[in-house]
């Protein structure tokens, strides 16, 4: 089981590793190991009985260790000492600016880097040209008090996929780049794949415990069976499936009183049209639209805040034990004639204390929120393929209180983080998507068959 250590250097040409008073492997070491690099060295205890993990400097500079790292794992595998985990943060789109070096994506991944001393682990940023296969090293980017840095490493223990969308994850070169690691090199790579929405429900029906959260979701075959939702719902939307930030999302809405149908969209600015039927709203709102690849839901009666409708993202994480907690709550609060909730739609966050002032009704819609979320993220895990680690769901309460998923997200947004009383959480997350690596790189060392069967 991995041990958290202070990490210290002494000055020495020899190949010397000074174990902690506390360390009680019974084993004998003679190796040291930092990803994919290892040493031969000499173990000793601690002169003085201090409770840290001091290597020579000679010993630091044949595994790659970068200089700022001063917390660190510690794991044995027969007669070696593993140093790390060292985690790849895979993603695309570099600049050749040092100050942005990944545009302006850079700010979100300086945070999770920031990340190292409270998870840690040893995080490092990379792209596809960033590694030299012949000598089994990455050209990395580290974010440290002197802002982005790069330094040469060894291939990591675990990577964590952090390409921004789908386009760069079908990139050819993305792809080889995660079978030969995987493959060759035999490193895990979580949260791998973009969801798509539709699939996500066809695999959630098959699931008995996560079916009374699912609205009725279908691809779009026609108006007719638009009509037909309507008719037993009220609302409808349709929505891309493979969309994100709320674009493309149109909600239909069928006032039976006066027989008009609403149309609610977002076209440079947020549109709400009347119609006096479906035919007529299709022929002007979908004129130049193709429906090809969209899904059609059944629209939720949400509850409202301030009189505008909510939605609540949910965080669900991997810890370091491997087991699924959730790490964050939030409602978001639609825009004035938003289809959605998205902050690019006029939404605005709050926090489960603001929707919900009375501590009991916080206490039980917090718990029923986090009940929904662990039971869809472990039946969603039993489904996908991968390593995953982490999902953002998106979930309404109904006027009765029930709840209902609308989407799960494999890279969230942090758009919700902007609440100032969530800048714990917002840790916590960063934290957890880092520590998730020391779970896998223990089940390298234990329980390999397991990873890569």
């Amino acid at each position: 089981m991995a041990k958290r250590f202070r990490l210290e250097r002494v000055q020495s040409e020899k190949s010397l590793v000074y174990l902690p008073a506390n360390f009680d492997e019974n084993k004998i070491l003679s190796t040291i190991g930092f990803g994919s690099s290892e040493c031969q060295a000499e173990f000793l205890q601690q002169p003085n009985g201090r409770n840290v993990i001091s290597i020579s400097s000679k010993l630091s500079k044949e595994l790659h260790l970068p200089s700022h790292i001063e917390t660190i794992h510690v794991f044995t595998k027969d007669n070696c000492l593993h140093l790390g985990p060292l985690i790849g943060i895979f993603s695309s789109g570099f600049t050749p600016f040092q100050v942005r070096p990944i545009g302006e994506r850079s700010f979100l991944f300086s945070k999770i880097l920031s990340s190292q001393s409270a998870a840690g682990v040893v995080p490092f940023l990379f792209g596809d040209g960033h590694i030299d296969w012949e000598h089994g090293l990455i050209n990395a980017y580290f974010f440290t008090d002197k802002g982005w840095e790069q330094e040469i490493v060894p291939f990591p223990n675990v990577v964590y996929d952090r390409l921004p969308n789908r386009r760069s994850e079908k990139l050819k070169v993305s792809k080889e780049i995660k079978e030969r690691l995987e493959k060759d090199y035999l490193i895990p790579w979580y949260n791998p794949g973009f969801f798509n929405k539709l699939e996500i429900f066809e695999k959630l029906y098959n699931t008995p415990e996560a079916e009374i959260y699912l609205p009725e979701t279908a691809p779009f075959q026609s108006f007719h069976q638009i009509e037909q939702m309507l008719s037993e719902h009220g609302q409808v939307f349709i929505k891309p499936q493979n969309g994100s930030l709320g674009l493309g999302v149109y909600q239909i809405i069928y006032d039976k009183k006066n027989g008009a149908y609403y149309c609610r969209y977002r076209d440079q600015q947020n549109k709400l049209q009347r119609f006096s039927s479906l035919e007529s709203l299709a022929k002007v709102v979908f004129a130049k639209r193709s429906l090809d690849r969209m899904l059609v839901q059944q629209g939720i009666y949400l509850i409202k805040h301030q009189g505008r409708p909510l939605d609540f993202r949910v965080h669900a994480n991997k810890d370091e034990k491997g087991e699924w907690i959730i790490s964050a709550i939030a409602a978001k609060m639609a825009g004035n004639g938003s289809p959605t909730t998205h902050l690019n739609n006029g939404g605005e966050v709050k926090t489960l204390e603001e929707i919900y002032p009375d501590e009991q009704n916080q206490k039980l819609y917090r718990e029923k929120l986090e009940k929904a979320a662990l039971i869809l993220s472990n039946a969603l895990e039993r489904q996908i393929g991968g390593i995953v680690a982490e999902i953002g769901f998106d979930f309404g309460i109904d006027r009765n209180g029930d709840i209902w998923l609308f989407e799960a997200n494999s890279k969230p947004g942090r758009s919700i983080f902007s609440h100032p009383e969530l800048r714990e959480v917002d840790l916590l997350t960063r934290k957890l998507a880092l520590s998730f690596g020391i779970y896998l790189t223990e089940q390298t060392f234990e329980n390999p068959e397991e990873l890569f069967r």
